[in-house]
């Protein structure tokens, strides 16, 4: 190899170089697989119920996680959904917050309505709304952004979730098998929730742990 074909090859060996230093980054970007963001596990019936932490209509922050030892409800409410209107105009909802209280279960009530849609409200308003009904969860969550509502995967308001106190989610759905507006419906309805409650309470297994959930669609933004 002659003198001149030397300088060529390293000259050239020099551009390659050169380019791979001065092209932007960005243009071998789809060369590249990038590792997605971890995703939060999703609420699956028989799995252990994803944890979370929401500030309460207090101020306060509440996460699942400290209720273990604990059976837990959530609820997904809207007061101003009609099936919701339905269950605690009959003082239905109400019923099963006190008498399951009673028992040691925690109770939480989740707003999952967007700013400006139907049922987001200021703490304040949600605290009058339960008060004004006479209602007896133990906490009421805020969760404004929909990511809570999302990972549990809640459709309708209302949506109901049990966990026991091992933390696994063991019923999930419908609050009973009446999915109309009309009151008189609940007195002949098989409530879901006070029969895996009841289940639970009594170390047996949830006979009935997933159902179809009726109501108002979820507010999200």
């Amino acid at each position: 190899m002659n003198g001149s074909s030397k300088i060529a090859q390293k000259l050239m060996a020099l551009f390659l170089l050169t380019m791979a230093i001065l092209i932007p980054n960005e243009l071998f970007a789809d060369r590249f697989v990038k590792a997605a963001p971890e995703a939060a596990a999703p609420a699956v019936v028989g799995k252990a119920a994803p944890d979370f932490t929401l500030t309460d209509t207090h101020g306060k922050q509440w996460s699942l996680k400290d209720q273990k030892g604990k059976v837990v409800v959530l609820e997904w409410f809207n007061f101003g959904c009609p099936f919701v209107k339905k269950h605690y105009d009959s003082g239905n909802m109400q019923k099963l917050q006190k008498e399951y209280t009673g028992k040691g279960v925690v109770w939480v009530s989740i707003n999952s309505s967007a700013k400006g849609k139907q049922g987001n409200a200021t703490p304040d308003e949600h605290n009058k709304a339960f008060a004004d009904r006479k209602a007896a969860p133990s906490v009421v969550l805020i969760d404004e952004d929909g990511k809570v509502g999302r990972e549990y995967n809640a459709k309708t308001t209302p949506d109901m979730y049990v966990i026991d106190k091992a933390g696994k989610l063991v019923c999930a759905g419908a609050i009973d098998d009446k999915s109309g507006v009309d009151q008189s419906e609940i007195a002949t309805a098989k409530n879901y929730v006070k029969s895996a409650l009841d289940e639970i309470l009594k170390g047996k297994s949830v006979t009935v742990a997933e159902t179809k959930s009726y109501g108002c669609s979820v507010k999200y933004q």
